[in-house]
């Protein structure tokens, strides 16, 4: 691999990760709109746009041959339900002020994705992901008896990702053609729902500003552009490498919420949080560890 090759993988990578930091903004500008026909826009013009672009690079042929494999087509309607589910409790918790607990999902989502492997696919865990382990579960158990209540929006943000990122790795479908399958698959539902919305009055098309209607039709672009910079980043460069940059996104998700949406960021979340990031520290070295010794690097 050469250092030009490295170096466009390294830029392709920070383009995705900034991107999914950033998103918050993009939502808060949706404000008026209500979260399930942010969710719907978001689906429907993710399949065009997603469409569009396997037409463009004459790929229809390897988006129907998802649909001929019988278990292939179940992995997906669950994964479909899935990412729907995640992209509605993101959205909500952006435009109710929980950017901050939303990012606590996104910096423990790799070690419930190792839990998960460890469950499901019969992986081992070894003894610095334990204790990482350890240290995260004393960090979230830790919010939740200070403040008297589980951290489900954090918890439901990590274990919807950790599950879709399982399921579409047993499933083998490569990232566009999967996410132009899955919102293939709710479209006739949120474009359902959308005319339901429009009959009853309580739809925004026609009614929201001309800004908001670009927003909307852009949400197809602001969802797959980024996984689009992420697969291409991700083969130029070690997967170590990528796992590392990855926390870009959750920083600045708490940076946004604290520092731009005023969203309060207390004793408790500053002990929570410093168990967690002591957790990611571990994780990150060993996986850096296993890296070398599998000659990664």
């Amino acid at each position: 691999m050469t250092a030009t090759a490295s170096r466009r993988g390294v830029g392709f990578i920070l383009a995705a990760y900034l991107s999914w930091g950033l998103l918050p903004i993009y939502w808060k500008a949706l404000a008026a709109v209500p979260s399930p026909q942010i969710l719907a826009h978001r689906i429907f013009w993710s399949f065009i746009f997603t469409s569009g672009l396997l037409v463009l690079q004459r790929r229809r042929p390897d988006f129907l041959s998802t649909f001929r494999n019988r278990r292939n087509r179940r992995i997906i309607l669950l994964t479909a339900a899935i990412i729907g589910s995640n992209w509605f409790i993101y959205i909500w918790a952006v435009l109710n002020d929980h950017i901050v607990e939303a990012s606590l999902g996104y910096f423990i989502n790799p070690l419930v994705s190792v839990l998960l492997g460890v469950i499901f696919l019969r992986e081992k865990m070894n003894r610095w992901q334990s204790a990482a382990f350890v240290l995260a579960v004393i960090g979230v158990m830790y919010m939740t008896l200070q403040y008297g209540r589980i951290p489900w929006i954090s918890l439901s943000l990590a274990l919807t990702f950790g599950f879709y990122g399982l399921l579409r790795k047993t499933a083998r479908v490569e990232s566009l053609i999967g996410l132009a399958a899955e919102t293939a698959l709710l479209s006739p539902l949120v474009l359902t729902f959308l005319l339901i919305s429009q009959f009853n009055g309580s739809g925004v098309v026609g009614k929201a500003s001309i800004a908001t209607h670009f927003l909307l039709l852009g949400s197809g672009l602001v969802t797959a552009a980024p996984l689009i910079w992420f697969t291409l980043g991700v083969r130029k460069i070690p997967l170590s490498t990528a796992g590392f940059l990855q926390y870009i996104a959750p920083c600045l998700q708490l940076v946004l919420g604290v520092l731009v949406y005023g969203e309060p960021f207390t004793t408790t979340h500053g002990i929570s949080f410093s168990f967690i990031w002591a957790a990611l520290l571990i994780f990150s070295f060993s996986q850096t560890r296993l890296g070398r010794r599998n000659g990664g690097g």
